[in-house]
């Protein structure tokens, strides 16, 4: 029995040699895109740097956003800080000071914008419900994730709204943020 070898045609032009390497270029990327796995598990995690007072960058580079809690902005490009920004991202700055959060995942993943939703603790204390509280964001309940959080974070705007904080006071923020008892 003889053995026939095949002959792999190869591209008898530079246009289909550029097609063919395009199109394997583009196979071996989709097929890491659709396979890459989360790099992010419910854990304990180092915090690099608040970006603002919803977001935060972790050691591993990765961009968290907090899940139901949504805080004025500071970093829209073009766009100067909202009332109450600054205070805010220095509520976070402060409140994740020692570096390490603890991540829950409550819904979807990931947002449009590639970052990871979660809900952010530091000991027994969940940092979007803290900031609600202080008046320094809005519970965002239009989203999916559960109804236990959802609830709490009305409650803690409630209870911002009566109390006249931050976003909710009639007073101008100040340059200095929040005092320590705001925390």
């Amino acid at each position: 029995m003889t053995r026939r070898i095949r002959r792999v045609r190869l591209p008898s032009n530079r246009r289909e040699a550029i097609f063919w390497v395009v199109g394997l270029a583009v196979l071996v990327l989709s097929s890491w895109w659709y396979t890459r796995p989360e790099t992010l598990a419910p854990g304990v995690y180092q915090v690099e740097r608040v970006v603002d007072g919803d977001t935060l960058v972790l050691a591993n580079q990765e961009r968290v956003r907090l899940i139901g809690a949504d805080t004025p902005e500071t970093v829209r490009p073009g766009q100067p800080a909202e009332p109450w920004g600054r205070e805010a991202t220095e509520f976070t700055r402060r409140f994740v000071a020692g570096g390490q959060v603890r991540l829950e995942f409550d819904g979807r993943r990931k947002d449009k914008y590639d970052r990871y939703l979660a809900h952010v603790w530091v000991g027994d204390r969940m940092l979007e419900e803290e900031l609600i509280r202080a008046g320094l964001a809005t519970a965002e309940t239009r989203y999916p994730y559960s109804a236990a959080s959802k609830t709490r974070f009305v409650t803690a705007q409630s209870e911002a709204q009566a109390a006249g904080r931050g976003i909710w006071s009639q007073r101008v923020p100040t340059a200095h943020g929040p005092t320590a008892g705001d925390l």
